[in-house]
């Protein structure tokens, strides 16, 4: 063993730095400390205080994991940090025992997570207590599992929360099923002329679903035109514009709007709306009658006396009907989405010098094109199966009607509800087999909305 005299500290056989010792229970000072002055140097300084604080927070240097308070862990063997609140959002390294790339008190107080003295392996002589050099990269970002234990309380409730879920959907399934089963005779007899045929005649063999079908998606898509821009209007200046004393009143207005009967909705439109509409439905047809779907057949603008009727009971009284039910379920969805747009992104709009209107342009309805598009969607899902409301406005007939303000038209819940009372056996399959078309078309509307509400902005964030 040799000695440097300046130093005063010793080095062995392999020139391995030895450490001297003041007394008997003095601490070790660091390699390379000045002379025999006594002082420690700034780093050995930082890396005792940052010892002593994990010791605080429970890291064992024996085992080299942390426990306690912070509930981490951290293996000195393979490298893996401990996230001490110190560390906590800061990424960096693990060079020699000091996390380097860190930010913040990371940077600065970081401490050795791997053992700065560890022991030698077999046959390898001490390192005399130099830090470990192997770097190994942290990722404090990365989530941790949160254990606890659970009770029976807990068990209760998750066996519940998947018996809801699944029950649900073996009720969707059983209803899917049990139209499948009732309606497979007429299936079997029509094949897929069930879907092309128009007359509805099933005593006699000739039987389809064409006409209202057609019908049916004619209404929900005039409900829709119209209750998009309303529900949207009314979702922007509740949640934007309305004054706090009304907005919780406006809320609570067309939340009980949703809740109406829909037989309300169809008296409504039977005894006021359907006069109401004339006029406008003559002034329409007399000035875009060059488009096919707002002629009417027999109806001449020129002749003052002509009969008003050819306006009664038409696609477009009953989607508009329809709309008001639909307004107010996709009205509350929307203004849920963007009650949620971020504040910041508000205030960073309005401080960059935006207007009022633009901030809601390009912050709030960006946000909220999943709770739109949902909304619309699940409005419409509402309008394909409107029954009552649409059966006390039309006239019922079982041809395809390209004319919207025309006379007569036609939808599957209608067609249910107005031959369920007299059909006959196969007439019945037949209304059965009407029944799952409609279940199908209505589920798969819902399920597309969950999708684009899943794949959205606000559908991720909530």
């Amino acid at each position: 063993m040799t000695r440097d005299d300046s130093s005063g500290d010793s080095n062995d056989e392999n020139g391995n730095p030895q450490y001297r010792r003041a007394g008997a229970g003095a601490a070790p000072e660091a390699h390379g400390a000045s002379g025999g002055s006594g002082e420690r140097p700034a780093e050995q300084e930082r890396t005792d205080a940052t010892r002593r604080a994990l010791l605080d927070l429970g890291f064992d240097r024996s085992s080299g994991r942390t426990a306690g308070r912070t509930g981490a862990r951290s293996d000195a063997v393979s490298g893996t940090a401990p996230r001490t609140p110190s560390l906590a959002g800061a990424g960096g390294t693990v060079l020699g025992g000091t996390v380097v790339g860190a930010a913040g008190p990371a940077r600065q107080h970081a401490t050795a997570l791997a053992d700065p003295d560890p022991e030698p392996e077999e046959g390898k002589p001490r390192r005399g207590g130099l830090p470990s050099r192997r770097t190994t990269h942290v990722d404090f970002d990365a989530p941790r599992p949160l254990l606890g234990a659970r009770g029976p309380s807990d068990r209760v409730f998750k066996v519940g929360a998947h018996g809801g879920g699944v029950l649900v959907l073996a009720i969707m399934t059983l209803v899917g099923v049990f139209l499948l089963v009732r309606g497979w005779d007429a299936i079997g007899v029509a094949g897929l002329g069930f879907l092309t045929e128009q007359a509805w005649e099933p005593n006699s063999g000739r039987f389809g679903i064409a006409a209202v079908l057609f019908g049916t998606v004619v209404i929900a898509f005039i409900a829709i035109a119209v209750a998009l821009p309303l529900a949207l209007g009314i979702a922007t200046y509740i949640s934007e514009y309305a004054p706090e004393g009304i907005k919780r009143f406006l809320t609570n207005v067309v939340d009980l709007m949703a809740a109406i009967p829909s037989v309300v909705y169809g008296l409504w439109g039977m005894f006021w709306l359907e006069a109401a509409l004339l006029p406008v439905s003559q002034w329409i047809s007399a000035t875009f009658g060059w488009i096919p779907i707002f002629a009417v057949p027999d109806f001449d603008p020129d002749n003052p006396l002509a009969t008003p009727t050819l306006f009664t009971a038409s696609a477009m009284l009953a989607g508009l009907v329809v709309s008001m039910m639909v307004a107010p379920i996709a009205a509350s969805i929307m203004r849920e989405v963007f009650a949620q747009a971020p504040a910041g992104e508000r205030e960073g709009a309005l401080a960059l010098g935006s207007t009022k209107w633009g901030m809601i342009r390009s912050v709030v309805y960006p946000f909220g094109v999943g709770g739109i598009i949902g909304g619309t969607m699940l409005g419409l899902g509402r309008a394909l199966g409107e029954t009552i409301a649409v059966y006390l406005v039309i006239s019922p007939i079982t041809i395809i009607n390209w004319h919207v303000l025309a006379t007569g038209t036609n939808s599957i819940s209608s067609l249910i509800a107005l031959r369920y009372g007299e059909a006959s056996a196969f007439e019945l399959s037949a209304l059965m087999a009407a029944g799952l078309v409609l279940f199908l078309i209505t589920m798969a509307v819902n399920f597309v909305a969950g999708f684009i509400i899943q794949r959205s902005r606000s559908g991720a964030a909530s």
